[in-house]
């Protein structure tokens, strides 16, 4: 299932990557609401990339959040840490992006980034994994 998705797992892992990159940027400027956000979305990314390995798409972020918990939580494929990282981040993102008059702090963007990293290196963990077995090239 992972190559006739590959282009598409590559792009989202790319946007992972990028969204980490900006929310550490987004933080430094002091731009914590927005870099709450980025995370949360690196975070997504990642996940709608691991799903993609095995054909399944959602057009909601619940729907992602409840089939990696079901898929790739529940199996100790990802940790119950990353899982509950990763609910943490979509709650996060919902205050950066329409928290009204509560703002991100430094402490949860900076918190929400070293999340958002560690899910994607999980997440990565595994894609390889899987290329792997199916002898698919890790950096074509």
């Amino acid at each position: 299932m992972i190559s006739q998705y590959f282009e598409e797992i590559k792009a989202n892992l790319e946007r992972a990557e990028q969204s980490v990159h900006a929310a550490k940027e987004l933080a430094g400027k002091g731009y914590y609401d927005f870099a709450g956000s980025r995370a949360y979305y690196a975070a997504f990314y990642a996940a709608t990339a691991l799903l993609l390995t095995e054909g399944i798409g959602f057009s909601k972020h619940s729907g992602v959040i409840s089939s990696i918990h079901k898929r790739f939580v529940r199996t100790e494929k990802l940790s119950k840490e990353q899982g509950k990282n990763l609910n943490w981040l979509f709650e996060l993102r919902s205050i950066g992006d329409y928290g009204g008059i509560v703002h991100v702090s430094e402490e949860q963007a900076e918190k929400a980034i070293c999340f958002a990293e560690n899910f994607l290196k999980g997440v990565n963990r595994l894609i390889g994994n899987i290329q792997f077995q199916l002898g698919i090239p890790l950096n074509p």
